[in-house]
């Protein structure tokens, strides 16, 4: 859907895409150039209200899709894909991130050059991701839900990860941690503050 900048009735824009419905839309980017959208659809199978079933499941029907501002269609980037979330336009567009939440990794959609179409490995995740933000600096903020168990630990940690920094080949350069208990969905860089966002928090910080 789409809403004016002054608000008004949402104009729907697509239902589905590749004779599928769409099920659990997630995560989206914009290429500023193009006006073309980017966005995720977690699961063909399972709605959000069983986001956990995802996991549990290893269920692998996520899809990576574009909807084309001139053409007004949308199309199947990239399927099969296990829990896809958030999604952010590289620098020079010339390719896709996305999260994937299981198995907490961040791979690549390459959209132009000798590798359109060719789908890989960015970086092994720490923790659970949801939403990838461009940082400003050539890089990504990776929000995380949970962190991942640390092997051999006897006691919990009064602080926990929230939140990575990826430089533009995938490397771990930043961790943000806060409070046992807080978890983010969206860490979002702007003239070098941080904007912290959380689906079980009725505030942003």
């Amino acid at each position: 859907m789409r809403v004016g900048p002054d608000g008004g009735e949402a104009e729907v824009l697509a239902t589905g895409a590749g004779g599928v419905p769409f099920n659990f839309v997630n995560g989206i980017d914009i290429d500023q150039v193009t006006g073309d959208v980017y966005f995720t659809d977690s699961s063909v199978t399972y709605p959000r209200r069983f986001n956990t079933e995802i996991m549990m499941n290893a269920d692998a029907t996520g899809r990576l899709l574009k909807y084309d501002a001139v053409t007004k269609q949308v199309t199947v980037l990239k399927d099969g894909l296990p829990y896809p979330n958030g999604v952010a336009v590289s620098y020079d567009r010339t390719y896709v991130v996305v999260a994937h939440t299981v198995p907490c990794q961040a791979h690549r959609y390459y959209l132009q050059g000798p590798k359109a179409g060719h789908y890989e490995l960015l970086a092994d995740l720490p923790g659970y991701p949801d939403n990838v933000r461009r940082d400003g600096k050539g890089g990504y903020w990776v929000a995380l839900n949970q962190e991942k168990g640390r092997p051999g630990a006897t006691t919990a940690p009064v602080k926990h990860l929230v939140g990575v920094r990826l430089d533009g080949g995938g490397v771990e350069v930043e961790e943000l941690t806060a409070a046992k208990g807080v978890t983010l969905s969206e860490v979002t860089e702007r003239k070098g503050q941080l904007w912290l966002g959380s689906v079980e928090l009725d505030y942003i910080g």
